[in-house]
């Protein structure tokens, strides 16, 4: 591996040099060739023993530098203003085929001086999910962090029970957190906010190195990344659960898979997160949150934006005044072209009231989010006779199904090209909480199969695969998962 580091060349206070903890027998579960072909990694000649050693810190790489990166969090709104990577080391960066950079981690790689009174370390299951579920939403076209290997460490970790113990190798644009900036903010140190947002700006934004006012014109990019991708997140029924700041990426990826869950029925309010006790982090409510993540983004960089702060603040509060206008839009476009409708009318307020209407159907009805979207393709044939199908037909489906088909008149295009548009973005395959469940389970008894096959169905998500319908199908009553739980 070819590292070319970056972020160990900013000041010591960024982050802390550690080495991985020792385990007794680590095991390869999972390695994720084509991404470490993509990465130009040139490990095709390592044997699966080489790569456990490697991706659970056992052998150290030439180059590689391990550190502990520290950040400070808002999480479910109280601030702490010291965590960092307590169960995780940078290894360093490397430069893939397309001459974009990206961060090698372990998660689960034990304790650093952020560990609190944690062990560093992570269960098999937290290791499972995330690789799964990541490289599921990466095939689904969301910004993500990616899946490079997974690996069982031979030890056990103690939490409600013994468990056996995992690392997972996370592949990143970069670790820098909104909580990142709110570390250097809170203790006053204007030097290290410069030089994390000069740091920030060269990495992912450099488009604006040069601007008269770099620091709001990179809240623009932040604020205009992270809409899209909640948009995104909302488009494919998905609910982070942890919507902290220290989860939340300048580089507009989805970092972080603990208490996530892509939703079976459609709640607005639904909520898997097992501590999410009042639903700060529930599906409908995850946009204003964004909102709120990106005022404490908005704090940090104050001083950076005008040295008068009034005027700042006021730049900066104009800016988080236009988010709900820019979401909405955003979201429009996505729910669009799921129900086949073009980007014209976004944000004229029809099309919007369009697939509301259908959302609170979907709601009233307790119906499969993913599954809904597919099974209304059948009713682009106006000779489909709407009765013993998929749905109920109510008269809030008919008022739906009236405008909707009157909606793709207008467009003026033909019925095939509009069936083929929204098969190609609603998916057939996502990584549902009891198929994840069930990997987990069997992966904990030495089996794989499950943790495997579901990797290669969810690798195609929108074409039917012979034989796989069991990851196509909503869960029984008897199956579903009401509650997921942070990988801690």
């Amino acid at each position: 591996m070819k590292f070319n580091n970056t972020y160990v060349n900013l000041p010591e206070r960024f982050f802390v040099k550690t080495s991985p903890a020792k385990f007794t027998s680590p095991k390869l579960l999972g390695f994720n060739n084509e991404l470490s072909k993509d990465l130009d990694l040139n490990l095709d000649s390592h044997s699966p023993d080489d790569l456990a050693q490697i991706f659970s810190g056992q052998k150290k790489l030439e180059g590689s530098e391990p550190i502990a990166l520290v950040y400070a969090a808002h999480q479910f709104g109280h601030f702490v203003p010291r965590l960092g990577d307590g169960r995780a080391l940078l290894l360093g960066e490397v430069i893939d085929v397309n001459g974009r950079r990206f961060d090698v981690q372990l998660k689960g790689s034990g304790q650093t001086v952020f560990s609190r009174d944690g062990d560093g370390r992570s269960a098999l299951g937290p290791v499972i999910r995330e690789y799964i579920v990541s490289e599921a939403m990466h095939h689904l076209g969301v910004p993500t962090t990616r899946a490079l290997a997974a690996v069982t460490t031979g030890d056990t970790v103690y939490r409600e029970e013994a468990l056996p113990g995992g690392v997972f190798t996370r592949i990143a644009a970069s670790h820098i957190r909104i909580g990142t900036f709110q570390y250097f903010s809170s203790r006053g140190d204007l030097e290290g906010l410069k030089s994390l947002l000069e740091y920030s700006i060269s990495r992912h934004y450099p488009i604006i190195d040069n601007d008269s006012n770099p620091a709001i014109h990179f809240f623009k990019k932040v604020m205009e990344a992270q809409v899209s991708l909640v948009a995104n997140w909302m488009s494919q029924g998905f609910i982070h659960g942890v919507m902290n700041t220290d989860n939340m990426s300048i580089s507009g990826e989805t970092l972080d898979y603990g208490p996530c869950a892509f939703m079976d029925r459609f709640q607005f309010d639904q909520v898997y997160s097992f501590i999410d006790r009042n639903g700060r982090y529930s599906y409908s409510n995850q946009s204003s949150i964004l909102q709120w993540n990106l005022a404490r983004l908005a704090d940090c960089l104050i001083p950076l934006v005008d040295s008068d702060e009034k005027k700042a603040i006021k730049i900066l509060n104009h800016e988080l005044s236009i988010i709900p206008e820019l979401f909405t839009y955003a979201w429009t476009l996505k729910m669009n072209a799921k129900l086949g409708l073009s980007s014209e009318q976004a944000g004229h307020g029809r099309d919007e009231k369009l697939f509301k209407m259908w959302l609170n159907y979907l709601a009233k009805e307790k119906l499969d989010f993913t599954l809904s979207f597919r099974e209304l393709v059948t009713f682009l044939d106006d000779s489909k006779s709407p009765t013993n199908s998929f749905f109920k037909v109510t008269d809030e489906f008919k008022t739906f199904l009236t405008l909707w088909k009157q909606q793709l008149k207008d467009q003026n295009i033909d019925v095939i090209t509009i069936k083929e548009k929204m098969n190609g973005i609603n998916p057939l395959y996502i990584p549902r909480n009891h198929q994840v469940e069930r990997a987990i389970q069997s992966a904990l008894q030495g089996d794989l199969s499950v943790f495997d096959e579901m990797n290669q169905v969810l690798k195609n998500p929108y074409v039917h695969q012979a034989k796989l319908d069991i990851y196509q199908k909503a869960p029984l009553p008897e199956e579903e998962i009401t509650a997921t739980f942070c990988g801690t």
